[in-house]
């Protein structure tokens, strides 16, 4: 991508509103802009970290055997009466049409994927199912905060799974598990498995992935010999100091963290809600047990802008970076476009800032857009044949030929 070319631009100064690090950066490196509160427009360059995002749970998700669907937004009135949603959640957006029926707003797909599921799921052979889908939520926030991190429109990742009894939901508990920390190690992320009440989705305990960041809204206490790990505002039964009930090594210790997943253990509740029953291996009709397992897309974007950033602007893991290398033309043109088409020929995604503007601005923006990688094309080393390349958080760059660059970068 040239940046002589693109429709939006990186701005001087951060957006006045801006409360928090991801609003702030994400608007003036040109990610995103705002349309109220807690409603965004994805631009080309947020837009790529999403898909990249997406890219890494969809991996994950069909490799332990989800199948991706794709549910609507839309919801009739009568499958959330159903299970009781349409009168005890108060963040449902809820619509009347011109015919004076009554529709909602999709904040979740219990009362969607389970009446699907119903045509597909008859014997215990049809079992265990995990449908998902990367689809847009709404939800009717009293105070939309936090910039991209609490919305009232956000794109999220939900899996369903159904099982035939407890014992076949927990063996795959473990395996869900597993990839969701591969996920956000993947992304840079150290997340943490989280004990928390299910709230209105289950009467069970349920699970968060938590990653600990000052911008986070959750109060948590974690081992540090340990992977233990406890929502405080919603389990007081533990306490700063405390022993760690898991291995008894260490004292408990607090933070504050910022939910990027979730998992549910469902039981019954929504199969009885749509009589979805399923006959075992000696005839016998049962309800099947589910779960659902979420990952917040738009959300993990913000809280990876929270994680990595400096007083230059954003330092971008590189599975998900927008780009991985950020071209600086600096009065060389036709070799900058050689190296600029090389790379791209090699696989190598990279942005070209190839403005007729000064220098020194050319860096800024760089730093602010926050690549992994920064390249400079220069008078300096244009005859010995080298770029100038040095990585977004280090700030000592090295001369290289561009062959051993694209080498390194196909190595990493």
């Amino acid at each position: 991508m040239k940046m002589s070319r693109m429709g939006v631009k990186p701005e001087k100064m951060p957006p006045k509103d801006a409360e928090t690090v991801n609003h702030k950066l994400l608007v003036q490196a040109g990610f995103v802009r705002q349309l109220m509160a807690g409603v965004y427009t994805y631009l080309p360059f947020g837009l790529r970290v999403l898909r990249n995002i997406e890219k890494i749970i969809r991996e994950e998700m069909d490799a332990i055997g989800g199948e991706e669907i794709l549910m609507p937004m839309l919801h009739p009135a009568e499958i959330w009466k159903k299970t009781g949603g349409w009168e005890s959640i108060d963040v449902l957006f809820k619509l009347k049409s011109r015919t004076d029926r009554d529709y909602a707003l999709g904040q979740s797909q219990e009362e969607v994927v389970t009446p699907t599921m119903k045509e597909f799921i008859k014997s215990y052979r049809d079992l265990p199912k995990m449908p998902y889908h990367i689809q847009w939520k709404f939800r009717d926030e009293l105070r939309s905060k936090s910039g991209i991190m609490r919305g009232r429109e956000f794109l999220m990742k939900d899996m369903y799974s159904f099982h035939l009894d407890q014992t076949d939901f927990d063996r795959f508990y473990a395996i869900a598990k597993a990839a969701y920390l591969k996920v956000f190690s993947r992304m840079g992320l150290d997340a943490k498995v989280t004990e928390a009440s299910g709230g209105s989705f289950s009467e069970k305990i349920s699970y968060e992935f938590e990653v600990l960041t000052d911008a986070g809204e959750v109060n948590i206490l974690y081992c540090g010999s340990c992977e233990f790990c406890a929502n405080v505002d919603d389990l007081s039964q533990y306490k700063e100091g405390d022993k760690c009930p898991k291995c008894g090594e260490s004292k408990l210790k607090p933070s504050v963290a910022a939910e990027v997943g979730n998992v549910f253990d469902l039981g019954h509740k929504y199969s009885r809600a749509f009589d979805l029953k399923v006959a075992t291996s000696t005839g016998e009709s049962i309800y099947p047990v589910m779960g659902c397992y979420g990952i917040g897309v738009s959300r993990t974007m913000g809280v990876i802008v929270e994680k990595f950033h400096d007083d230059k602007g954003i330092i971008w893991p590189k599975n998900v970076a927008p780009f991985t290398v950020h071209l600086i033309d600096i009065k060389q043109g036709d070799r900058a476009q050689q190296i600029y088409q090389l790379l791209q020929d090699n696989g190598i995604e990279v942005l070209w800032d190839d403005r007729d503007i000064n220098a020194g601005i050319k860096f800024s923006d760089a730093d602010l857009i926050g690549c992994p990688w920064r390249v400079v094309v220069s008078e300096k080393n244009v005859s010995a044949n080298e770029i100038e390349v040095k990585t977004r958080q280090n700030n000592e760059p090295e001369m290289m030929k561009v062959e051993s660059f694209i080498s390194k970068l196909k190595s990493d």
